[in-house]
């Protein structure tokens, strides 16, 4: 029984009840009226919207932080009084900032005195140890923030009596304008106003960062925000407020990604914004008053201006950052196709469109004046052709021509910037033009990675001097290691290009010379941004994962790897092979190519030599022929190499590769039977045995004796090669023997900080000018080309 009363004596009125569970529901409703779609929210509520202004907010949250510090003082919590007198000095300085005040309001300096008031009383009660480390630390702060308003608080102490000096405005009631979508779009256009546009505007910009109403507004209509958007624009009243309204299209578009972080914008969508960004042009470009600014903050008054409003309307926006993430999208599209599909190449016939926007807006940003803009279009533009060949250029352009063709068929439109790119004549050009202009106006970075594009088209046109003297006048590969990485990626493809095209032209320690980096580690894909490496030291998080997957170069822009390594092997066996034959009773003698030398061990380790199959297989079976004078047997392995045919001018990179191969077997073969064998021989001898002309072997003899190679000297009359036997006095012997000594300990120091700085040894450009590997100290003094690798790998794996 005492259960029961108990239960009945707190049972209460019933009215009671029914009251609290109607305000739980009615709660609940206003809670979950959040997610209705567009427009049911507003037009179901009959309270009217009231707009304070910014100052009476900025007043009201200062007045309502007095008194939590008011409140913290009665319960003495000094640890909240603390954070309260934080967000009290947050407070003054935005209402200082929209007062336009450089004067302390006269609420702050009376909170001040109560706080000063507070602190300095006597405080007999104890307190907790952070209470006591909070009160301590409130007084020094607060004396160091009172020395400042000083005056202001002795004139306030003098007559406490003075009022605030701030005068709240009156409240304004927004017009409603409250009209469904349905019925927006029956009205006329003379009945719509810039207002009715303006609300379902906002409507939409306020339910885009909800996820729910985005799916319920899809679900129930099929429409996504993008497309109400549009439909705004139609209806759009000002030319800035349709400019406004397409900038979020725009933005709405790139929130469409399918595949979460790895993904890529679907094709559909990145052309309709891609449009939209042409629309745009077109409606600044007719309406000239109309500036695209992102310094200046969103005002609806400026799109509320009329089309013939003479002044200036400023929109907040940036173009260029639109096109760099259009950019993007287009990258990250061609990252995750499959290049080896139809979708691949459907895809990149895309590019003339994105061309196209480049252009004009570059030539939009030149007009306005804002030439700093202006160059970072144009080095997308550069780095959109750098890569291509002038074959592929003309493909490109017929294929721009040919889809405009098509677009005039299908019938006229209203469109004032042209759809079409324009091309020079030449990808040459072309590129002369955009980097004269970056070189004018840019700043560092853009200067860098144009100068690096720049270089990169000279090699891939077989220009190496001028590819060569405008790396070396850059100074860039002093300072890479200070860049982002996908910058050093950009310098190491442009080195890995500069060493294809000296190999082209016939520079053999040139080519050598600038891949000799990019093969120092076993690293190659990684630093050339065309594959990933994989390290068994530590795994990686699925984070790096993912950055360095958006590192990665699409497939079409890709630079051959097994080129690259056919050509660097190649380039390191004509210079290794006579070096072994000219130091072969040295043991410690330094190689060209420690990487050739530790294959060519292998290789000579095994008990049975297969046939050739891969390219460093068929590189050693010739460097093993070439070592034995068998120079023809060694040409045709290499000839052999279906990889040769990726060069457009495949007979004259193999006919120099042919005579390189003769000459080295003739320097070989000098080295090899000089000193030990011969007193002399005959001029025609060697140009019979090697099967080349007498006046070239007149030639690589002469160097070998100039360069002391080759001990020996010239007898005119019989046209012959005299050796010289040379034996070494006891103090030569001496300075012999402590340089090898000196030798070992150096490689000895090198080896120890290598392992004390886990993998990253000393700086290898000095370790090439003992190896005699710096082919811009020969060409141009001593300044010489310093790629530092070793910065360079670890820029990249950073």
């Amino acid at each position: 029984m005492t259960t029961t009363s108990r239960f009945f004596a707190q049972g209460g009125s019933e009215s009671e009840d029914e009251s609290d569970f109607e305000k739980e529901v009615e709660s609940n409703n206003i809670r979950y009226l959040a997610d209705l779609p567009d427009g049911e929210f507003c037009c179901g509520m009959d309270t009217k919207r009231v707009v304070k202004p910014r100052k009476d907010k900025r007043f009201e949250e200062m007045t309502n932080t007095i008194e939590n510090m008011k409140h913290a003082m009665n319960i003495n919590d000094c640890v909240y009084l603390q954070e309260t007198f934080e967000k009290l000095n947050k407070h003054l300085e935005k209402v200082m900032k929209i007062t336009k005040s450089v004067k302390a309001s006269t609420l702050y300096i009376k909170a001040l005195v109560l706080l000063e008031d507070f602190l300095n009383g006597d405080k007999e009660r104890k307190m907790s140890t952070s209470n006591s480390k909070a009160f301590n630390s409130m007084r020094q702060k607060l004396k160091k923030n009172n020395m400042q308003y000083q005056e202001d608080i002795n004139r306030f102490r003098e007559s406490p009596d003075i009022e605030d000096d701030y005068e709240y405005e009156e409240e304004v009631e927004e017009p409603t304008d409250n009209v469904s979508w349905e019925m927006l779009f029956s009205l006329d256009h003379e009945e719509i106003t810039w207002n009715m546009v303006n609300k379902k505007f906002k409507e939409i910009m306020a339910a885009r960062g909800s996820k729910r109403r985005s799916a319920r507004l899809k679900l129930k209509t099929g429409e996504t925000h993008a497309d109400k958007l549009i439909d705004l624009t139609k209806i759009a009243k000002t030319p800035a407020q349709k400019l406004e309204i397409l900038f979020s299209v725009i933005s709405a578009e790139f929130d469409v990604n399918s595949g979460g972080l790895g993904g890529y914008m679907p094709i559909d969508v990145w052309k309709k914004c891609v449009v939209n960004m042409l629309t745009v042009l077109d409606i600044l470009v007719k309406y000239y008053n109309i500036v695209v600014d992102d310094t200046v903050e969103g005002n609806e008054k400026e799109t509320s201006k009329p089309v013939d409003y003479d002044g200036k309307i400023r929109v907040s926006g940036n173009l260029v950052a639109f096109l760099e993430k259009i950019e993007t999208e287009f990258f990250k599209g061609l990252q995750c196709i499959d290049p080896h599909t139809n979708e691949y190449v459907e895809r990149l016939k895309d590019e003339p469109m994105f061309l196209a926007l480049a252009q004009n807006i570059q030539d939009y940003l030149e007009r306005s004046g804002d030439y700093k803009g202006a160059s970072k279009v144009a080095l997308i533009l550069v780095e959109s052709i750098y890569y291509k060949p002038q074959e592929v250029f003309d493909a490109m352009k017929k294929m721009a021509d040919e889809e405009i063709e098509e677009g005039k068929e299908s019938g006229p439109t209203s469109q004032i910037v042209p759809r079409k790119p324009t091309f020079a004549g030449s990808s040459r050009a072309m590129m002369d033009t955009l980097i004269s202009f970056i070189y004018r106006n840019g700043d560092e970075r853009t200067k860098a990675r144009a100068m690096l594009c720049d270089i990169y088209q000279h090699a891939l046109m077989d220009n190496f001097v001028t590819a060569r003297d405008l790396l070396l006048m850059s100074h860039l590969q002093d300072n890479i290691q200070h860049m982002d990485i996908s910058t050093q990626i950009l310098f190491n493809r442009t080195m890995a290009q500069l060493g294809l095209c000296a190999f082209r032209v016939g520079m053999i320690n040139e080519s050598h010379s600038c891949l000799s980096e990019l093969y120092s580690g076993h690293r190659v894909r990684e630093l050339l941004g065309q594959g990933f490496s994989k390290s068994r030291d530590h795994e990686k998080t699925t984070e790096q994962m993912l950055m360095e997957r958006r590192r990665q170069i699409p497939y079409h822009m890709h630079i051959n790897l097994e080129l690259l390594e056919a050509v660097y092997l190649t380039c390191a066996m004509l210079l290794e092979v006579p070096n072994m034959a000219a130091n072969s009773h040295d043991a410690k003698h330094k190689s060209v190519s420690k990487n050739i030398c530790r294959l060519l061990e292998i290789s000579e380790r095994q008990a049975f030599t297969a046939p050739p199959e891969t390219i460093r297989d068929h590189v050693m079976a010739a460097t093993r022929a070439l070592t034995k004078g068998k120079f023809q047997e060694a040409f045709s392995v290499l000839n052999s190499l279906d990889v040769w045919r990726l060069f457009k001018n495949r007979d004259s990179v193999l006919n120099m590769v042919k005579a390189r191969i003769k000459e080295v077997a003739l320097r070989t073969y000098l080295f090899t039977y000089s000193s030990s064998y011969y007193k002399s021989l005959s001029l025609d001898e060697l140009a019979k045995m090697f099967d080349i002309s007498e006046s070239q072997v007149h030639s690589i003899v002469s160097k070998m004796m100039i360069n002391e190679e080759l001990t020996a000297k010239w007898d005119q009359p019989t046209q012959c090669i005299i050796f010289h036997e040379v034996q070494h006095n006891r103090l030569q012997s001496l300075a012999f023997q402590i340089t090898e000594k000196l030798s070992t300990l150096t490689e000895s120091n090198e080896s120890a900080m290598e392992s004390r700085n886990g993998g990253v040894g000393l700086d290898m450009s000095s370790r090439r000018r003992d190896n005699s590997q710096d082919y811009a100290a020969a060409a141009s003094g001593n300044r010489g080309l310093q790629m530092d690798g070793s910065s360079l790998t670890r820029g990249v794996s950073a």
